[in-house]
């Protein structure tokens, strides 16, 4: 027998058989076969509630009914397979005008002549909602109850009829009638909520449950979605918001209000259903919070990519702290003994002495050399803009800030904050710097929330703070917050015996910038250790930058004053403008070459060779240093280091 041809299926089927079966039958009745995806027979129900004729339906395949939903389609067809019979409410197939309608589908398996087809029973689901509250409305009006007592029959029957639902159900349940009164809450609810089923019947549930938003905000009169289900007789379904536990903590929940109609199509109540959704909002705030650290970070790792990149134009040359001197040695072993500690430290010195040489050393030595070294120039930071510059700023805190800004004690947290100039802070920000120091936070301007940071402070001042304090121009709590570590920077012409090495390392960079080959020779040594330098080390460094750009024939020019004092003036008194310049002896020259050897020697270790060796230094041949050492009598290079 030729399957494919339904004519030809129904053709042998008995005529009173399928009459009993298709044509009599009050249900809509599908007979499919899966595997050509056919509509095999219809009855005159399923032609009614699909709104197509017998004819038109055995030429439509039966997926076509039901649009995109040919997933649920194949999962419901294989569990009629499995188990022999299946229902679902998840199938809704399109009306001929194309609506869709809410179905109930029964399916049983029938074999028939080595083929399997189903059988389908399919349930007006609308159809049944509304037979069953039309009989259920029959039954009060017969028993000529009152509206209200009748509504609350409604809510009555609900409960008990769905009783097994309601207890078994996680989500929690409860109705209220059209004043807004419970009528029941299922034990979920009651578990959720933290209110007994006695203590919520018959009371106005949302003054009790969902009287406000979870920020406190109250509902304007009834705005709430549940009372919008009995003003538009519409389902509502919420997300994001609060039910009130008894004990007053927010519950975040998502609900669908549903609205219950009475005969006429009154709104007679809604019966809402709920689910806790904390963890999730818990997750969604632990995310949102990550996400915006992460915004934060990447700000702070954008301004401390810019700071460094500053940074290295400013400071395109780092160098460490030079020097052989008494007066060197002395800042070097202050530097070891409160780089580990966290004690804030005060660097004092004129300028260009290398303060900030100083503090990076501090710094580099420190258990925080991982994290950046922030600095910050006071004596170039306009007035107003100090407080944002220290502890950035809100977006609108003023005019021009268009974005949040993260201030300099922020981006140095975990690290060290350089304050050089430090005596040039405004007073009245002075009690604000205090704060940070004693109590590790602060407020950024235009902002409520305090913030904490950890920062190691270093400061930096040429002025005379005691007297500042006097003056009444300083904090003198903040000066002896910041002294608690001094260290003195001392002037060049305090330490002249470092002048050569100095020089000769300023020389050495200068040339290898111009690819020329100078060097110091006696006399400049001698000119550059009887001036005075009132500019310190940033004087000699711009005098030998000079000296190499006006330098011809392989020979510096130095350009210093010549009535600058000497080293020998420091001693003697000052020279009269007429008096003769102080020639030295040979033996002076002599003394001062070996003094200006042993000094390269120290510096290098005793190392001669090599391009770290003291004859790189001195910028001559190895053999030629090797023959002045033995000249000279200097027996032991490694020894004089």
């Amino acid at each position: 027998m030729d399957l494919s041809s339904p004519s030809s299926f129904t053709a042998t089927i008995d005529a009173p058989l399928r009459a009993a079966v298709f044509d009599s039958a009050v249900e809509a009745v599908l007979l499919v076969d899966p595997t050509l995806d056919q509509i095999v027979d219809a009855n005159n129900a399923a032609s009614a509630l699909l709104g197509h004729d017998r004819d038109t339906l055995l030429q439509t395949r039966f997926s076509a009914l039901h649009g995109a939903q040919l997933p649920a389609l194949v999962v419901f067809t294989q569990a009629v397979f499995a188990k022999g019979t299946y229902w679902t409410h998840a199938l809704t197939p399109l009306h001929a005008d194309g609506t869709q309608l809410r179905l109930e589908y029964a399916g049983k398996l029938l074999p028939y002549r080595g083929r399997s087809l189903l059988l389908l029973t399919m349930s007006d689901l609308e159809q049944r909602r509304r037979r069953y509250v039309d009989a259920v409305a029959d039954d009060y009006m017969r028993d000529g109850l009152p509206a209200w007592q009748r509504v609350e029959r409604v809510f009555q029957d609900i409960e008990r009829e769905n009783q097994l639902i309601l207890r078994a159900a996680g989500e929690g349940i409860y109705g209220v009638n059209a004043e807004g009164k419970t009528t029941f809450v299922n034990p979920a609810a009651e578990r959720m909520l933290g209110w007994s089923a006695e203590e919520l019947v018959g009371k106005e549930m949302h003054a009790m449950v969902h009287h406000s938003h979870h920020d406190g905000r109250h509902y304007p009169g009834q705005q709430c979605p549940i009372y919008a289900a009995f003003r538009d007789g519409a389902v509502h379904t919420v997300d994001g918001e609060v039910f009130w536990h008894k004990d007053g903590t927010p519950v975040w929940v998502e609900y669908t209000s549903t609205p219950i109609h009475d005969r006429s199509g009154g709104v007679v109540g809604a019966v809402v259903v709920f689910r806790d959704v904390n963890q999730r909002h818990e997750a969604d705030e632990k995310l949102h919070a990550a996400l915006a650290e992460v915004d934060r970070l990447r700000e702070r790792l954008q301004l401390e990519n810019d700071y460094l990149q500053e940074e290295i134009r400013i400071e395109t040359n780092p160098r460490g702290i030079i020097g052989q001197s008494e007066a060197i040695q002395t800042t070097l072993r202050q530097v070891k003994l409160v780089a580990p500690t966290a004690a804030t430290v005060l660097i004092t010195g004129e300028s260009g002495t290398g303060k900030e040489l100083i503090a990076r050393a501090i710094h580099e030595a420190s258990t925080r050399r991982d994290r950046p070294l922030i600095r910050v120039n006071c004596a170039a930071i306009p007035r107003e803009l100090f407080e944002s510059e220290f502890f950035g700023h809100a977006r609108g805190a003023f005019t021009g800030a268009v974005r949040d800004r993260i201030g300099r004690f922020e981006l140095a947290d975990g690290g060290t904050l350089f304050l050089d100039e430090v005596g040039e802070i405004p007073l009245e920000l002075q009690s604000k710097l205090l704060r940070v120091l004693q109590e590790g936070n602060f407020e950024r301007v235009g902002e409520e929330r305090t913030r904490n940071v950890d920062v190691r402070l270093i400061a930096a001042t040429n002025r005379d703070l005691k007297r500042e304090v006097q003056r009444g121009h300083f904090r003198e709590d903040l000066y002896f917050r910041l002294s608690v570590f001094p260290i003195e920077s001392v002037p060049l012409r305090d330490r002249r015996e470092d002048i050569p090495l100095l020089a000769q390392h300023f020389l050495t960079n200068e040339a290898r910038e111009l690819k020329t080959e100078l060097r110091l020779s006696q006399g400049d040594v001698r000119r550059l250790m009887r001036y005075d330098w009132p500019g310190n080390v940033r004087e000699l460094q711009n005098v030998i930058e000079r000296a190499t750009i006006l330098a011809q024939n392989g020979r510096l020019r130095l350009d210093l004053p010549e009535s600058a004092g000497s080293h020998a003036s420091a001693t003697s008194g000052r020279q009269k403008p007429d008096a003769r310049p102080v020639v030295m002896t040979v033996a002076d020259l002599r003394n001062l070459e070996r003094d200006n050897i042993i000094a390269a020697l120290r510096a290098c270790k005793g190392k001669v060779f090599g391009d770290d060796g003291a004859a790189a230094m001195l910028d001559m041949k190895p053999t030629t240093l090797a023959s002045r050492i033995k000249a000279l009598g200097i027996t032991s290079p490694r020894a004089q280091a």
